[in-house]
């Protein structure tokens, strides 16, 4: 592999002290170039250009025509200038101050025997450490920009894709609970009706989730009032007669994951089924459903004034009411109690608003 070698403009009206640079510092390793003035050296550092002809410039601050400080402020408004060493046989601090504070990348004072090369060559390779890694810091941080810019059009991507497939599964889900109502309309046998209501609204409980991704900002929660309104207005709608004229929700603005939200919505579901079918042997009563916030807990309740333990058994009731609700708690790690002190029936299920850390579960019992 070929060692690249630097290239160094002096600019200076010096010539006898530009060929003493000349030798020491192509001992050195350089090649070195001369300018007799700074318009000279502006027009070589312009032609050499992106090319990167010329790595490290010195510039000399006395001269004809432009001087040092004003030949160094054209040079820093070059596109991918070269670093510069400013070089002056004054003691005057302040042109020290003036040039390093005007981008100069070192400084240092001559002399007319060139005692001071060495010092140059010290500078000069400073600058080019500098430069360079001055050139890494800002194509690490133009990668940076890029990746984030690609992240984020990757996520933007994402999340069109997730509400299209949140879209078609809320449609398709619909279409079954469509299809489910409208076998059970026909449905001549009352247990056949049955299953295939609590079949439909579990559908549709579903089918919700994915339509409040679908039109919510946010994919990674659901909001339970905007979803249990939802929910139970469906129910409403679906239920034969007045059945479910009196349902009534109460629910605060908390946000739970999708898959969570399901749970709850299949479980007010069969809870709200349960008591229409139970509750009110003689006609409709009011149902309602409740959700609070209890520190870092969720209460969730649904309330009939139905006629409670006194209620008629069904012989043909298979208990998948029951073992559903129970599953969902378990997901849910929810407790499951009923008030023992209601004259009607009210179904308390208890349960943290975050999952528990992995290994940290609850039981959940149903009733």
């Amino acid at each position: 592999m070929t060692q690249h070698t630097p290239t160094l403009l002096y600019i200076d009206d010096d010539d006898a002290l530009a060929r003493l640079v000349d030798r020491g510092l192509t001992r050195r390793g350089y090649k070195v170039i001369h300018a007799a003035s700074g318009e000279e050296g502006l027009e070589r550092i312009r032609n050499a250009g992106a090319a990167g002809c010329i790595d490290v410039v010195a510039l000399d601050q006395y001269m004809p025509g432009l001087d040092g400080l004003e030949t160094l402020e054209q040079i820093m408004a070059i596109p991918d200038a070269p670093p510069v060493v400013f070089v002056t046989a004054s003691q005057d601090s302040s042109i020290a101050v003036t040039a390093l504070k005007a981008g100069a990348a070192d400084y240092l004072v001559k002399d007319v025997k060139g005692d001071f090369i060495p010092l140059l060559h010290v500078a000069a390779e400073g600058a080019l450490r500098q430069a360079e890694l001055q050139r890494a810091r800002e194509e690490a941080e133009a990668e940076i920009h890029a990746s984030r810019d690609r992240y984020a059009a990757l996520a933007a991507e994402r999340e069109l894709l997730l509400r299209e497939v949140n879209h078609r599964v809320g449609n398709s889900l619909q279409i079954i609970a469509s299809l489910l109502h409208l076998q059970a309309s026909s449905a001549a046998q009352e247990e056949v009706k049955a299953a295939l209501t609590n079949a439909m609204g579990r559908v549709a409980a579903v089918a919700q989730v994915h339509r409040r991704l679908y039109t919510s900002q946010d994919l990674k929660s659901v909001v339970l009032n905007q979803y249990l309104d939802s929910l139970l207005e469906d129910l409403r709608r679906s239920a034969e007669g007045n059945r479910m004229s009196r349902l009534t929700v109460k629910a605060e603005p908390i946000e739970i994951d999708p898959d969570r939200a399901v749970a709850v919505g299949i479980i007010v579901n069969e809870l709200v089924m349960n008591a229409v079918k139970y509750a009110y042997p003689d006609g409709a009563g009011p149902i309602h459903v409740e959700l609070i916030s209890k520190g870092d807990d969720l209460l969730l309740s649904i309330t009939d004034n139905g006629v409670g333990d006194n209620a008629k058994a069904d012989p043909r009731s298979t208990g998948m009411g029951q073992r559903i609700v129970a599953a969902m708690a378990s997901k849910l790690e929810a407790s499951v109690e009923r008030d023992p002190a209601h004259s009607g029936t009210r179904i308390i299920l208890r349960f943290p608003c975050t999952p528990a850390a992995p290994g940290k579960t609850n039981s959940a019992a149903a009733g």
